[in-house]
Formats: structure tokens, sequence, C-alpha cells
């Protein structure tokens, strides 16, 4: 089953992703958020056909996948998720947006991690949790320069896309969250991600 599990996956992101893209709120920042999505797959796709990618990180890709697909759908700021834990905790912002960074910080870390570890001299211990977070950090800067792209480029055709609900620290927030998702990713996921390193690997 394990064997097919990639498969299963991208059947149900198919699915997923026909749902996001019929009549999204905005069709234009449906294609900016997803297309990240659609360059990145086929290389995970071939980097998984060469190395093999342990589950708990293909099901968290998926999952990451899932994220933008809601979020493309309804725009950031306006997922209906977000708005119910917002009135739940009594928040005024919808913050899909801030969560979604955050997984930007945990996915990457265990996806970098594993790619360095199978390919790379690194060995575990303090420089891979170094170089791991601060790459993730990285992308998440290079992220921001996109969406400051977008806003250049588009100007406010790119608000929806940009979703900073008028936090002139959005950026600042979501190049944290993304670090701390990244720390904690490795703090609490690394034992577990090694032994299924070493069971795929022996």
């Amino acid at each position: 089953m394990r064997s097919r599990e990639p498969l299963v996956l991208l059947a149900f992101l198919a699915l997923v992703y026909a749902w996001s893209g019929w009549r999204p709120s905005d069709p234009a920042t449906w294609w900016m958020e997803t297309a990240p999505v659609f360059v990145v797959l086929p290389v995970i796709l071939w980097i998984h056909a060469r190395i093999g990618l342990t589950s708990l990180t293909l099901r968290l890709l998926a999952f990451e996948a899932v994220l933008v697909a809601v979020g493309a759908h309804y725009t950031y700021a306006n997922v209906p998720l977000g708005f119910w834990v917002s009135d739940l905790a009594g928040w005024e912002r919808n913050h899909y947006d801030r969560f979604g960074h955050f997984m930007q910080g945990v996915v990457p870390a265990l996806l970098l991690r594993e790619l360095l570890l199978k390919t790379s001299p690194l060995r575990r211990g303090k420089w891979l949790f170094v170089i791991v977070s601060s790459m993730c950090l990285a992308f998440s800067a290079i992220y921001e320069f996109i969406e400051w792209g977008a806003a250049v480029v588009f100007a406010e055709g790119a608000t929806e896309f940009l979703g900073t609900q008028g936090d002139p620290w959005d950026s600042q927030w979501d190049m944290f969250l993304a670090m701390i998702g990244s720390i904690l990713a490795q703090l609490l996921l690394a034992r577990y991600h090694d032994r299924l390193i070493e069971r795929r690997d022996a």
C-alpha cells in the first residue's frame, strides 16, 4: 500500500484542485496562488522517483497543496474556516494565511532535511538544523519578493493575492511564522522523521 501512496495522494489532489478551480472567487488570483504548486509538483515527483521520500514528507506536501487550493479558491483573506476560527478565538483578522505561512516553514523544513540527509555529506546535528532553518527563511523571503513584484506589476489587481488585510507588517509576520514553523518541525518531528528515513533506506 505504501508504494501506491503517491498515486493516491496525486488522485486526491487532482480532485481538490478540480474543485478549487471551479468558479474561484477571483480567477486571476487563483492562477497566481496555484502556479507555484504546478511548478513544484513535477520537481517533487522527480525527486521522489530518485530518492524515495518518506510518507511523512509526502503527506505534509499534499497537506500544504490542499491549503493552497482552499486559499486560492476563496482568496486567503476570505476562507470560511479562517473566519470560523477567528470568531471562536475573538480575533478580528482572518488568520488562514498566517497558518499557511507557518506551514510554509514546516513542510520545506522536512523536505530539505530529507534531501540533505540523503544527498549531501551533512549529518544530523546543529549544522543541519541551522542550514535547514536558514533555507526555509530564505524561501519565505523569496516568496515575499514575488508578492512584492506582483504588487508592483499588477497594483490594485494584486490585492487579493497579497492578502495583507491592511497589516503593514504582513511580510514580516509571514517570514517570522515560516521560520518558527521550520524550527518547530525539526524540534518535534526530527526523531520520527529519522526513523522513517532509516526504515526506507534499510
